[in-house]
């Protein structure tokens, strides 16, 4: 009954006209980013953390925006993946597999139909689980020593840089720059400014994380689009016949929606599960499960349903952890934890009680959000679907000059430019060498913070292998470094024996 209490009164928050208004420009933006193959809501949520640090100094209005542009991002991705089998997001990768093969096929329109209103049910069930879940995690949080948190931490650390790239070791090779960039500037225990600043003035503040978010994102990404020539958009599938579902489709999508729901909201809540585990979990059920399975591959309606609703099932379940414990297990939430730290708040237990309003009206505006995304995506498709002819060197063209602009706007400096070239540049030779982005940004934000629990740990004398909570995550942290390596190593083994015996 408290929850429900909490709902209404961030439903009061959430209400209120000028959120509701930053919760509709959210949701337009996702919708919209997520149309457009290779722009994603991490890259405009870091676009927009100068503007509105200036333009909505409490932070509400702002959170609830970029939380409407992650929900929006996630829906608006199932349109280019079903009509131009190019995903918008890389979580609707599986969504391409079937829902382009509809529109083919003339059906264009109940795959787009059964992706919103799946995305819809999935985001309504996932937010309120997410509702329930937190305050059970808050209070396992509230409990926890200096050296439990530091090693949530470093299980963070551990699990983020597996996860994102394709190779664990480039994830932590990206997460130790983040985290040596994280180490310039002041010492959060002493107090003392000017540490490894090479003497630069501007440095002894430390790397603020809008400017790194702002160059890696959106910077690096207009700079290797350009440098590799991906201008080109292919064909766009006509939409054919009525966009609304048949009798029969809603009868073949209402169950793979809850089963998506129930692989994506715990999935996305896990330290590096990430939205595209969920998708391919929930297309691999549904195709055992149904009861035509001859049609996968061929324009399956439940392998549009069940994915679509996994992938935004997971958007709710990343704030899980993101909002009780300040730990991103995604790059639109990594920059999303900028965005509060921007606002200086640090999402964690202590949020929910020192601003419980900007928490629940935060959580209440996505269920606002997911009704006005449900409005927004049937009817209005035929504008999302235009938006895919806006020439490509335009739209990376614009994203450059809104980049420097508004860091401009927000801090008038030369050494600020320079430092968005630079990291822009890095960003650029990340993607380049196929380093991941994500591991440089939480190692940033979390490197300091987690350099504070494990000096105040040591300073009380709490050894590393003093507390439960903290022995369990270490292993597992340990386990998350050292089981993928043996596998991969075993592979490789059973791979050379078969050669070796295919040789003699």
């Amino acid at each position: 009954m408290q929850t429900f209490g909490h709902l209404v009164d961030g439903l009061a928050v959430a209400l209120q006209p000028y959120n509701l208004l930053c919760a509709f420009i959210g949701v337009t933006l996702g919708t919209l980013i997520g149309v457009l193959p290779g722009i994603g809501p991490a890259l405009t949520i870091a676009l927009l953390l100068p503007v509105t640090f200036q333009l909505d100094p409490s932070g509400t209005g702002a959170l609830i925006m970029f939380a409407g542009i992650y929900y929006g991002g996630m829906y608006g991705g199932s349109t280019t993946s079903i009509l131009l089998n190019t995903p918008g997001e890389s979580s609707s990768m599986v969504t391409a597999v079937e829902g382009n093969k509809m529109a083919k096929a003339g059906r264009g329109g109940p795959a787009l139909a059964t992706a919103a209103i799946g995305s819809f049910v999935a985001g309504l069930l996932a937010t309120l689980a997410l509702a329930f879940i937190a305050p059970w995690v808050v209070k396992f949080a509230l409990s926890l020593k200096f050296i439990d948190k530091f090693a949530l931490m470093v299980l963070a650390f551990v699990t983020v840089s597996a996860a994102f790239g394709n190779s664990a070791l480039r994830g932590l090779t990206a997460l130790f720059i983040g985290l040596a960039i994280g180490l310039i500037g002041k010492d959060i225990v002493s107090g003392q400014n000017g540490r490894l600043t090479l003497g630069i003035t501007d440095l002894r503040g430390g790397v603020e994380v809008t400017i790194l978010a702002v160059a890696l994102f959106a910077i690096g990404e207009a700079l290797a689009v350009a440098a590799t020539h991906k201008l080109n958009t292919g064909t766009v599938e006509a939409i054919k016949g009525s966009i609304w579902m048949g009798r029969e489709d809603w009868r073949r999508s209402w169950k793979p929606w809850l089963r998506g729901t129930l692989f994506g909201f715990p999935i996305g809540a896990m330290p590096a599960g990430g939205a595209e585990i969920g998708t391919f979990l929930s297309y691999a059920a549904e195709k055992r499960l149904a009861e035509k399975p001859e049609e996968f591959g061929h324009g399956a309606i439940e392998g549009v349903a069940g994915p679509e609703a996994a992938n935004n099932a997971s958007a709710a379940g990343t704030l899980v952890p993101l909002l009780t414990l300040g730990l991103p297990t995604s790059a639109t939430a990594a920059v999303m934890l900028a965005g509060f730290q921007q606002f200086g708040l640090q999402p964690g237990a202590q949020l929910f009680t020192s601003n419980p309003q900007l928490v629940w009206g935060l959580i209440a505006s996505l269920l606002v959000a997911n009704f006005m995304l449900l409005a927004l995506n049937l009817p209005l498709v035929g504008l999302w679907v235009k938006l895919l002819t806006i020439p490509r060197p335009w739209l990376y063209a614009g994203i450059l000059l809104f980049a420097t602009l508004g860091t401009l706007a927000s801090n008038p400096s030369p050494a600020q430019l320079a430092m968005l070239l630079a990291f822009g540049l890095m960003g650029y030779g990340l993607r380049l060498y196929d380093y991941p982005i994500a591991p440089v940004v939480v190692g940033l934000i979390l490197g300091p913070l987690a350099e504070e629990q494990l000096r105040k740990a040591l300073q009380l004398h709490q050894g590393f292998f003093s507390s439960p909570p903290a022995v369990v995550l270490f292993s597992i942290a340990a386990l998350a470094i050292v089981v993928p390596a043996y596998m991969r190593w075993r592979g490789r083994s059973k791979v050379l024996t078969q050669l070796a015996a295919s040789e003699d």
